[in-house]
């Protein structure tokens, strides 16, 4: 008897069993995966998400990501494919490809985008192999200092991140009483070392990045001067920061963050005359070719076009009036954050912020951020530890990162920020009260957290505030999952 295919994608055969196996609902399929999931939507729905780096992405780019786009490979690029059947494909490469341009204001003559990185540390990958080549000499900022791993990150005794082993790098620092990146001091290190490509890009610095004065220092090495806008990318869509593109050669970034896309990443270069020569010859950037090799067939696989639907569908949002209403907000949630812990007598890295983030230093109060992290998180607010201009270990660093990008996503608006700082503040006074009653060693104190019976009830206590204020504010995203 021939089969029957119902409407609803179920492909009956004989004996009436499914043809399509694993086609039910995931909540039949995979109960225990389903439970995972709808745990950590409440978690997320009754929590505080501070993590700068994070953020909630829309109900529509969470159906592009779940969608059909899925389950194509598409090696290549569009028109130039190593399998068949991409033509839709094809149509959505260049589709993202034009609104990313048109979401940074870009000249399509001047500027072209690779939207194929898995995420942002393949992207700066990509650009070092094929920009400079291996033990090509880079500088980034210090990780301790607010850099990222992929901005060259090593210690005196390893070489940490990838981008420390395979190609030469050599930190540019902040300075340890102001907080602020020391250009001068910059300039000078550059002299020495004579890098080919300096990234200006952060991952916990609160300020402005001088992209004119580093594009100074690039023009006296004949360095490129990469801008890695990952946490601001959303801000720069906005309007609302300094803007990268100013200055700089090539722009790379994540897309989850500020920007509220899929996890994924983008590589900008710029096209046409990098500068005129003596000789009345122009030198061209050669950047494209470069760049898309890098990234396929030279360090990635089939794209995640999935992924790059969703990014499309963000950078859409992101040209829409409401957008650069929420950067705005953003930036201004982040500030009355920075001013309010300040008139609380707490110290702040550079003593305030320009963007998403605040860097709140722990180490006055006799305290670290290890310490201060356990007992937000117990307090269903969630941050995450960060060392702070002079620390020494990143695993006992001084200070606490906070970001307001996904709470912003939530709705929650200046005065609710206030409320945020206020338990936030309880928390760390409870933090003081245990670090007196535990022991010496950060698994003494962790386990205090879940058991001591002094602060338990001023924990519990907070807990439930935190939770009954947060469910006040709608999650974005799916309704069930």
């Amino acid at each position: 008897m021939a089969s029957e295919v119902k409407q609803n994608g179920e492909a009956k055969q004989n004996g009436g069993s499914s043809a399509w196996f694993g086609n039910e609902p995931l909540e039949q399929n995979d109960p225990v995966i389903y439970n995972l999931i709808r745990k950590e939507k409440e978690r997320q729905l009754c929590g505080l998400e501070l993590i700068a780096s994070e953020n909630f992405t829309s109900k529509a780019v969470l159906e592009a990501l779940g969608s059909c786009m899925q389950n194509k490979y598409c090696e290549g690029y569009p028109g130039n494919r190593y399998y068949g059947g991409t033509q839709y494909y094809d149509e959505l490469e260049l589709l993202c490809q034009e609104r990313a341009l048109q979401a940074y204001r870009l000249d399509p003559e001047k500027w072209g985008v690779n939207v194929q990185p898995y995420s942002g540390s393949p992207a700066n990958f990509a650009v070092y192999t094929g920009v400079i080549g291996p033990h090509g000499r880079i500088m980034g900022l210090d990780l301790p200092d607010g850099g990222h791993l992929t901005h060259g990150f090593m210690t005196n005794k390893k070489k940490i991140s990838a981008t420390s082993i395979f190609f030469e790098s050599m930190p540019y620092k902040v300075d340890p009483v102001t907080g602020l990146i020391d250009y001068d001091k910059l300039a000078e290190t550059a002299r020495l070392f004579h890098p080919q490509l300096i990234i200006a890009g952060i991952s916990c610095y609160s300020r402005n990045l001088d992209y004119k004065r580093f594009r100074e220092i690039c023009d006296e090495h004949g360095a490129y001067l990469m801008g890695d806008m990952a946490h601001i990318s959303g801000l720069v869509a906005a309007g609302v920061v300094d803007n990268p593109f100013d200055y700089c050669d090539i722009v790379t970034s994540t897309t989850h963050k500020s920007l509220r896309g899929p996890r994924a990443g983008v590589i900008f270069y710029r096209k046409g005359v990098r500068k005129e020569l003596k000789n009345g010859k122009q030198e061209m950037y050669e950047l494209e070719r470069k760049i898309n090799d890098a990234v396929f067939p030279g360090l990635q696989g089939g794209p995640h076009m999935h992924a790059v639907a969703g990014l499309a569908v963000a950078l859409k949002q992101a040209l829409q009036p409401e957008f650069k209403e929420y950067g705005a907000a953003v930036v201004a949630n982040a500030r009355v954050m920075a001013k309010a812990f300040m008139e609380k007598g707490y110290s702040i890295a550079t003593g305030g912020t320009d963007t998403h983030l605040i860097l709140l230093d722990l180490r006055p109060l006799g305290l670290d951020g290890a310490r201060g992290e356990k007992v937000l998180e117990a307090a269903s607010i969630v941050c995450n530890k960060n060392t702070c201009p002079g620390d020494k270990s990143a695993l006992k660093p001084g200070g606490l990162r906070f970001g307001t990008p996904a709470l912003t996503s939530r709705n929650l608006q200046e005065n609710d920020f206030l409320q945020v700082v206020e338990f936030i503040h309880r928390a760390i006074e409870i933090t003081k009260e245990l670090k007196d009653l535990a022991g010496p060693t950060l698994k003494e104190f962790k386990e205090a957290v879940k058991t001591n019976q002094v602060v338990q009830p001023k924990l519990t206590a907070l807990r439930e505030e935190v939770e009954n204020f947060a469910r006040k504010f709608p999650l974005p995203g799916l309704d069930n999952l």
